[in-house]
């Protein structure tokens, strides 16, 4: 009889929805099934932590992390696009996913074995240790968690050596869950294409007017359209543009499968882009930096981050994809070969 795994993460309740949150959670899910599916069954919590308890995802507004005046009206504007999307990604974890029956909450969760039948976790989320995401962390009541897991894979080398030196498990650095999976496998879920015209994806996690002014510089050099996903809801206005906050995770995968290129702020963002072997850039966003550099040094392209666009020199189209995924085989084998190795001595 297969055992049941719980799959826990930071993503079913946000103040704002995100596409790698989400996609890495069903990218978990899937490389679990493909590896080690005759033995254990993964399962979704539908958990809450505490800091989460009391945002609202159709009206975010009051929770921003900008406080000025203008992200806040930009928010308010788009408050029917951010709606519908909440509404998409609801969808998206009811239909992709087996859930738990029950929400659980910190109150709760010692009873999700009995109730749900589940014998272990398996945690696929960077928020878990994301220290600024939650006003900082007690050192000793870290460690003392730490002891909890049976192994650890991190995504950066930078926590390695702490918790390396804290545990008496196995720690190794493997790569984001999202990266577990090749484009074909996207393809099951993306969408159709949606936009007939060629264009530049913006996806924007936090408003840049430098990344803003680069991606309209390139997409008027080549005669694109540009479609947005952003709060950023007076650009509207602007020709040749498409907003489109409201874009479900399927709608999202598309968007960055049949867009010419890719300009983006968000980690996840560059991801995709490279998952679908697109010409990018990733611009430098405060508090994602450490973990951006990690990612395109991984892919060999680290001259793809710039900070203000004078930095582009002029490579854009310049990527040896057949090396860069190359290089991503290597890393998705050894950690399919960690979390294979976990599952089947843990579970």
């Amino acid at each position: 009889m297969k055992k049941r795994i719980g799959i826990v993460s930071y993503n079913i309740y946000c103040n704002f929805t995100n596409y790698g949150s989400a996609l890495q959670s069903w990218a978990l899910c899937q490389s679990i099934k493909k590896i080690a599916g005759n033995i254990v069954e993964p399962v979704l919590v539908d958990y809450c932590p505490e800091v989460l308890a009391d945002k609202d995802p159709l009206n975010p507004v009051a929770n921003m992390w900008d406080k000025d005046e203008e992200s806040r009206k930009m928010c308010e504007l788009t408050l029917p696009a951010i709606q519908e999307n909440y509404y998409k990604f609801d969808k998206f974890y009811h239909k992709r996913f087996e859930r738990t029956c029950k929400k659980y909450t910190a109150q709760n969760f010692n009873d999700i074995s009995m109730d749900e039948n589940i014998t272990g976790f398996v945690c696929g989320s960077d928020t878990i240790f994301c220290i600024d995401e939650f006003g900082g962390f007690d050192d000793q009541k870290l460690n003392e968690k730490l002891k909890n897991f049976n192994a650890i894979g991190l995504r950066e080398n930078q926590m390695i050596p702490y918790v390396a030196s804290h545990v008496d498990v196995p720690v190794q650095r493997v790569i984001d869950p999202t990266l577990l999976l090749t484009s074909n496998e996207y393809d099951k879920i993306a969408d159709e294409r949606l936009e007939n015209e060629k264009y530049l994806l913006l996806y924007s996690r936090r408003y840049n007017p430098h990344m803003e002014a680069y991606a309209e510089k390139l997409a008027a050099e080549n005669g694109w359209k540009i479609v947005e996903i952003s709060l950023r809801a007076k650009n509207a206005e602007k020709t040749n543009r498409r907003m489109f906050y409201e874009a479900g995770v399927e709608e999202f995968l598309s968007l960055t499968k049949y867009a010419e290129c890719v300009v983006t702020n968000s980690f996840h963002g560059a991801i995709f882009a490279v998952q679908y072997s697109k010409p990018f850039y990733v611009f430098s966003r405060e508090l994602c930096d450490t973990k951006i550099k990690e990612l395109l040094a991984l892919f060999g392209l680290t001259d793809h981050l710039l900070v203000s666009g004078a930095e582009d020199k002029g490579n854009l189209n310049d990527i040896n994809y057949e090396v860069v995924h190359s290089r991503i085989a290597e890393a998705r084998k050894k950690s399919l070969e960690f979390l294979h190795m976990e599952l089947t001595s843990c579970f």
